[in-house]
């Protein structure tokens, strides 16, 4: 389900500086998104983060999805 990173994303000032991360790891949301990114498959991923389940990266995208949703995008010059 799409929204269902409620259970897997923790945002605690006292972990990473409040950065979102993986619950119960220091692994920010931000690190599992740039690694997708660069096309790291997730079998991958979980490899480098053995805390890290395939529900956890999946959460990481549904929190960016809504996180995106959320945010008021301005455009302030075109780019190429």
């Amino acid at each position: 389900m799409m929204g269902d990173w409620q259970g897997h994303i923790s945002i605690d000032p006292d972990v990473m500086v409040g950065k979102p991360c993986i619950m119960g790891t220091r692994v920010p949301v931000e690190d599992i998104l740039q690694k997708l990114a660069a096309d790291i498959p997730i079998p991958d991923i979980l490899r480098d983060y053995p805390r890290v389940t395939r529900e956890d990266v999946l959460a990481a995208l549904a929190f960016a999805a809504a996180s995106m949703g959320a945010e008021e995008i301005i455009v302030t010059e075109r780019t190429a």
